[in-house]
Order: C-alpha cells, then sequence, then structure tokens
C-alpha cells in the first residue's frame, strides 16, 4: 500500500483524482473543494485520450500517479486553468508567480510542479509528514531550497548557491514559510535573519 499526501491512501487498483476548470482569479483549498466535482475543461479529453477523463476530471490508475498527474499540472499551467488535487488538499493557480521561470516544486511523495504559484508554495509546506518528508523549491544549474521535519519537531532548511550548500535549523512552520517565499520572489533577506552553517 502506498501513501499520497495529506491522509490519502492508494491501495492496488486505486485511483487518484484531479481536477481542472477555469477560475477568473486564483482560488483557495476550501473554494476548490466545493467546486472541484463539477470541474469542466474543453480539450482534457484530447489532451490525455488514454486516461479516464470526465468533463474537468481525470482519474489515474495508482501505478501512474506521478507521471500523470504531473502533465495534468504542466496542462492547466499552459492552458491557464486552475488544478485541483484533492487527495493532497492543494491547489494550484495560475498567479501569483515568483521570480524564477522554470523554477520546480517537488514532494518526497512524488509531485513535481513547474512554474508553482504561491500559494501553492505556501500550502504544500503544511503536508510535511512521514509520507511527504521534503519539500524543494529548484531553479536547475542555479540553485536551491530544500526542507525536511526532524526527529524534534522542528524542520532542517537547506540552500544551495555558487556551489555552497548552507543550512540552519528552524523551530516554527512559519518561518519556513517566509524563507520558501522570499526566495521564490528573489528575495534572500532570509539569508540575514537566520544562522546559517556551511
Amino acid at each position: 500500500m502506498g501513501r499520497l499526501g495529506a491522509g490519502v491512501s492508494i491501495v492496488g487498483g486505486m485511483t487518484f483524482v484531479l481536477a481542472v476548470w477555469r477560475e477568473s482569479e486564483p482560488i483557495g483549498r476550501a473554494v476548490a473543494r466545493e467546486r472541484y466535482p463539477h470541474a469542466d475543461a474543453p480539450l482534457f479529453k484530447e489532451r490525455f485520450p488514454e486516461e479516464d477523463v470526465s468533463g474537468g476530471l481525470i482519474r489515474i490508475e495508482a501505478d501512474r500517479v506521478d507521471e500523470v498527474s504531473n502533465a495534468v499540472f504542466a496542462f492547466a499551467r499552459d492552458e491557464g486553468l486552475v488544478c485541483y488535487d484533492p487527495q493532497r488538499d492543494l491547489v494550484h493557480n495560475r498567479e501569483p508567480l515568483g521570480a524564477y521561470a522554470g523554477i520546480q516544486l517537488h514532494t518526497g511523495d512524488g509531485m513535481v510542479a513547474t512554474d508553482p504559484d504561491l500559494g501553492l508554495v505556501h500550502d504544500v509546506l503544511g503536508t510535511m509528514s512521514g509520507q511527504n518528508p521534503f519539500v524543494a523549491l529548484v531553479v536547475y544549474g542555479r540553485h536551491f531550497m530544500q526542507v525536511s521535519p526532524d526527529s524534534s519537531g522542528g524542520y532542517e532548511l537547506e540552500f544551495k548557491e555558487g556551489g555552497v550548500i548552507q543550512a540552519t535549523r528552524l523551530d516554527d512552520l512559519t518561518d519556513v514559510r517566509v524563507c520558501f517565499l522570499s526566495y521564490a520572489t528573489g528575495d534572500r533577506s532570509f539569508l540575514g535573519s537566520y544562522a546559517w552553517a556551511p
């Protein structure tokens, strides 16, 4: 039995569901929870002809979750659609974006999202657990930030740039979020706010 995200288990032949639809502005998780069962997205079935697509809902077999879900996130971004992941209770909005085109968000439970919106970055940090042991933002070939929960209830945070990895320990998820959102927007003030060591 594999486990995906906050409280959702995928067993054997069970499926993983994603929803895509159009919104005029960014939405939060509460709104997404209400709207996703009625999702509709033109061209969705054409883009994923081999998958189980109905309106704006796609059902993905457990053994293909990482591959297909990452393609769905990219499709939503390309088409200017919202994508909601009810298993992780995460919304992928079109905006607001950070400072780096092509930045990737990676999680320990297999999610990869290119050009994640800042709301998604904030929310995904709250999903860290034994099943999702890290979150990272990566600008390949340039720099990255990664965080993992530690055994004492805090967080080990790493930042790499110019071939140098610096690390710090933070007690509070709020501080982790400040660092990640600062990094995503190109603000390096977090480097002066905490004690970092090589």
